[in-house]
């Protein structure tokens, strides 16, 4: 895969696609194009790892749950998110229902001089939310509250 994501224009907002050969790699892709509206996740050292563990009731509830985690990680701990090390996605059937379970290990370092950080996402949003399949596996598109 090429392509990891592509940042969208949008009137007011940040909008981003991104693109994987399956879910979980579409959420990591998702996660570097979210923060790369605030930040260049690939200069931020991989200083500390944080666990994320997550379950959603859809596919599209779980990529809102799992990039507001991200939004919380960097205003409650200070997080800069540089990489995702691993991610997991499980799809359970639970009381006749599914449940998208979602299991992560991301790395990055706390917010400091050296690092820039030129924009704040405050939301993430299911307006114009996608998930598409394409040649190569999917692609999702997200917008959030700037």
């Amino acid at each position: 895969m090429e392509k990891k994501y592509e940042i969208l224009e949008h009137m007011a907002d940040g909008k981003f696609r991104a693109y994987g050969r399956n879910l979980e790699e579409c959420l990591e892709n998702a996660a570097l194009a979210m923060v790369s509206l605030m930040w260049d996740p690939e200069r931020i050292k991989p200083e500390i790892k944080e666990r994320i563990r997550l379950e959603a009731a859809s596919p599209e509830q779980l990529i809102v749950k799992f990039l507001t985690e991200l939004i919380y990680l960097m205003e409650v701990k200070s997080f800069l998110l540089g990489r995702v090390n691993e991610i997991k996605v499980e799809e359970i059937r639970r009381n006749g229902g599914r449940v998208y379970s979602l299991q992560a290990e991301v790395s990055g370092d706390q917010i400091s001089p050296q690092y820039e950080v030129y924009g704040q996402v405050k939301a993430v949003t299911y307006n114009e939310m996608k998930i598409e399949p394409t040649s190569d596996g999917l692609a999702i598109q997200v917008v959030v509250d700037m």
